[in-house]
C-alpha cells in the first residue's frame, strides 16, 4: 500500500512540473483589437490585428498584427514591434519571429534594443531569453553615454553586461578611437579588452597592439603582445607596454625599442618609464643606444638612461647616461661613468675617469666636454689633469700633458691641440722613412700643437720653455713617460657587442 502511494505522489509530482512547465511556454494574449482562425494561412494559427499585445512571462510583445501558431507555441508580429523583457530590455523593430518553447526572438529591420543606458542598433538580430544573449550577424551599432561600437558581427549577453564585438570592429570615445577584429567590452566595469591586431589613436599619440584591454574608469591602458606607440617625433615598441593616460605616464617591458626620428636615435632596453607631466622618463636594463647617421652608427650602454623633453612639444632636450658609460663607432670609442648630452648645442659632458679613443689617440682627463658637429666630434675640452697619449708608429708614445687642453678634430682624426697650463709633452722625432732623430721632451706654460698623420708636426710655444731633444740612446725607460701616464687600451671597446 506505501509503495502505491509513493508510486501515485510521484505521478502527481511528474503532473504537476509538466503543467507548471506548459502553463512557462503558454502565450497569453492580452489584447486585439481583431482576432480570426484563417485556414488559408495555416491550421490553428489565429490572425490578430490591431494594438496586438502578447505576454510570455514577465515579457510583453507589441505590434500591429500578428500569426499566433498556438500549438507550436510560435508568433510572427508585424508593424511596430516593441517588446519588453523583465522590465529591463526594450526592443523595436519592422519585424518579429519568436518561439515561446525555446524563448528564442528574431526581429527584422531598424532593430533598435535599449538596456539601462546602452543602445543597440542593427537590420537583423537574435535574442535568447534564457541565455540572455543577443546577436546579430550583419553590422551593428551600440551607444552607450559618450561611447559608440561599431562591428560586422557583435553578442550581447545582458545579465552580465558584457559585449563581444568581431570583425571590423571600430570604438570611438571622446579621447580615443579603436580599431579592432575582436573586442570585448564589460561597460558595468567600463572595461574594453582586444585580441588581435588593434590601433588606438587620439589628437596626438597611436597605440598598436595585438592583445590587452582599456580600463575607462582608470583612464588606463594595457597591451602586452606587440606594443607599439607612435606620435609625431618618437616611436616606442616593447612586449608590454603600459599608459596611464589620467597621469600621463608610461611602462614599457621587455624587448624595449624607442626611436626619435629628429635626432637620429634608437634607444634599446627591457624596461623604460615616461613621465609626459613631468617630461621625462628612464630607460634600464640592458639598455643601449643607438646614433645613427649617413656615415656610421654609434653604439652606447650605460646601466640607465635618464631622458628630459619639452612637455608641449615632446622632443627630445638632454640625454644622461649613468654608471659603466661605454661607447663604440669605427672611428671613435669612450668610456666614462656619467655622460650628459644635450641636444639643443650637441654638447657631450662626460665625467668620472673619462677616456676617449680615436684611431691612435687617447684622451683622457677629469673631465671632458666633447662638442659634436654633422654627428661626428668637433673638438674637446679635457680639464684637469688633461692627457693625450698616441702610439708612435713603431715604438713607444707621443704624449701631451697639461691643465686644460682643447682637442680638436677633423673627420675623427686628431689635427690640432691647444694644451694650457703647465703644457708638457714628449714626442718621438723620426725621418720620413721612419728612422729616429730623437725623443722631444719639452715644458711650457702653453702649447699650440699640430698633428699630422697622427704624429706631432709642430709645436708653438707661449712664455717660459724648457725644451730637449734627446738620442734614443741616452733617454731611459723611465724618463719616455710623463707622470700620470697610463695606456688603457684593454679598456676600449673593441665592437658594438664589446660596450656590454
Amino acid at each position: 500500500m506505501k509503495k502505491t502511494f509513493l508510486f501515485c505522489f510521484l505521478i502527481f509530482c511528474a503532473a504537476l512540473c509538466y503543467a507548471q512547465q506548459q502553463q512557462k511556454t503558454i502565450i497569453h494574449i492580452v489584447h486585439a483589437d481583431k482576432a480570426a482562425y484563417d485556414d488559408r494561412i495555416g491550421k490553428d494559427i489565429q490572425r490578430l490585428i490591431g494594438n496586438v499585445v502578447l505576454r510570455q512571462d514577465s515579457s510583453y510583445f507589441y505590434s500591429d498584427s500578428a500569426y499566433l501558431h498556438e500549438k507550436t507555441k510560435t508568433f510572427e508580429g508585424f508593424s511596430r514591434v516593441h517588446v519588453t523583457i523583465n522590465d529591463s530590455i526594450d526592443i523595436v523593430s519592422d519585424r518579429l519571429k519568436y518561439n515561446g518553447e525555446t524563448h528564442f526572438l528574431e526581429l527584422f529591420d531598424n532593430v533598435v534594443m535599449k538596456n539601462d543606458s546602452m543602445t543597440l542598433m542593427t537590420q537583423y538580430m537574435t535574442y535568447d531569453r534564457d541565455k540572455h544573449l543577443a546577436c546579430y550577424p550583419h553590422h551593428g551599432t551600440i551607444i552607450r553615454n559618450d561611447k559608440k561600437m561599431v562591428s560586422v558581427k557583435g553578442y550581447y549577453r545582458d545579465d552580465i553586461k558584457l559585449f563581444y564585438f568581431h570583425d571590423d570592429v571600430v570604438a570611438t570615445m571622446p579621447d580615443y578611437q579603436l580599431f579592432t577584429d575582436t573586442l570585448n567590452y564589460d561597460y558595468a566595469a567600463e572595461k574594453m579588452s582586444f585580441e588581435g591586431p588593434t590601433t588606438i589613436i587620439n589628437k596626438d599619440n597611436i597605440l598598436k597592439g595585438e592583445r590587452g584591454y582599456y580600463d575607462m574608469f582608470r583612464d588606463f591602458i594595457h597591451i602586452n603582445k606587440n606594443a607599439r606607440y607612435n606620435n609625431k617625433e618618437q616611436h616606442l615598441e616593447s612586449d608590454t607596454m603600459i599608459y596611464d593616460k589620467a597621469n600621463e605616464h608610461a611602462f614599457a617591458l621587455n624587448h624595449v625599442i624607442m626611436l626619435d626620428t629628429t635626432h637620429k636615435a634608437i634607444v634599446e632596453g627591457d624596461y623604460a618609464e615616461l613621465f609626459q607631466k613631468r617630461g621625462d622618463g628612464y630607460v634600464t636594463k640592458k639598455m643601449r643606444t643607438l646614433y645613427y647617421s649617413e656615415k656610421d652608427t654609434l653604439f652606447l650602454h650605460a646601466d640607465t638612461l635618464f631622458l628630459f623633453f619639452d612637455t608641449a612639444t615632446r622632443e627630445a632636450k638632454r640625454f644622461t647616461y649613468f654608471h659603466n658609460v661605454r661607447f663604440f663607432r669605427n672611428d671613435v670609442q669612450g668610456k666614462c661613468d656619467t655622460m650628459n648630452y644635450t641636444l639643443s648645442d650637441s654638447v657631450v659632458l662626460m665625467r668620472h675617469e673619462p677616456v676617449i679613443w680615436a684611431e691612435n689617440s687617447q684622451l683622457s682627463g677629469d673631465s671632458i666636454n666633447v662638442f659634436i658637429s654633422n654627428s661626428a666630434i668637433d673638438s674637446a675640452l679635457l680639464y684637469p689633469n688633461a692627457f693625450i697619449i698616441q702610439k708612435d708608429t713603431i715604438d713607444g708614445f707621443n704624449q701631451i700633458k697639461g691643465r686644460m687642453m682643447t682637442a680638436y678634430f677633423k673627420d675623427s682624426e686628431l689635427k690640432h691641440v691647444y694644451n694650457n697650463g703647465n703644457a708638457e709633452t714628449i714626442y718621438f722625432l723620426r725621418e720620413d722613412n721612419g728612422t729616429m732623430i730623437g725623443i722631444n721632451v719639452s715644458q711650457s706654460v702653453a702649447m699650440d700643437i699640430k698633428i699630422e698623420n697622427n704624429t706631432i708636426s709642430r709645436i708653438k710655444y707661449f712664455k717660459k720653455t724648457n725644451e730637449t731633444l734627446y738620442p734614443s740612446k741616452d733617454l731611459d725607460e723611465h724618463g719616455r713617460y710623463l707622470k700620470g701616464f697610463i695606456w688603457l687600451d684593454e679598456l676600449r671597446p673593441k665592437d658594438r657587442d664589446d660596450i656590454f
